[in-house]
């Protein structure tokens, strides 16, 4: 009977830290990225009708240690997820990619040439576009952490990049986090 109730209670408590591994971090190939056809046109129409404050790209080569990084440590984060799907539509672009995909203006090209266009020179980029498909925001490089990466979301979804860089955003915003 003992054993049968330990049993029971190793597996309860493994359960528990399995559901809690799950809440927090999930592949971000299913839960970041979104699936699309490649049409920009279309992506923003569908940001519109669902209330979006626009679209991210993620630049990214297939060999970039930076990327892969941001995948396993940042774009898997439920937190990051859950916060990007919300205000964003989001999709990942290979900046070397001959896929054909439809631009924002409705123009047809391939994924080097509307990469090279939007000047990614380096992997990763995190490109902001609002409704009207204008770049009005870009990262390159890994952010620090999620909570950087949060940040990032936070100063377009604000539009604070209206008045100030990203950099002072994130300074102001450590330190609030330090007051507190």
């Amino acid at each position: 009977m003992t054993r049968t109730l330990i049993n029971i209670l190793a597996l309860v408590i493994f359960g528990l830290s399995s559901a809690q591994a799950v809440e927090t971090s999930r592949n971000p190939d299913q839960h970041f990225f979104q699936e699309s056809f490649w049409d920009f046109s279309e992506e923003l129409e569908m940001a519109r009708e669902e209330g979006k404050k626009g679209i991210v790209i993620f630049f990214e080569l297939t060999e970039c240690p930076f990327c892969h990084w941001m995948k396993q440590n940042v774009l898997n984060q439920v937190s990051v997820q859950n916060y990007y799907r919300e205000n964003f539509r989001v999709f990942r672009l290979d900046i070397e990619g001959d896929v054909e995909m439809v631009d924002f203006q409705g123009n047809t090209t391939t994924m080097k040439a509307f990469a090279n266009k939007a000047r990614v020179r380096a992997t990763p980029v995190i490109g902001f576009f609002d409704l009207e498909g204008n770049m009005v925001q870009r990262y390159t490089g890994k952010t620090a952490d999620p909570q950087e990466f949060i940040w990032l979301a936070e100063f377009v979804v604000a539009e604070k990049y209206k008045e100030t860089k990203f950099t002072r955003y994130k300074r102001e915003r450590r330190r609030e986090t330090r007051r507190k």
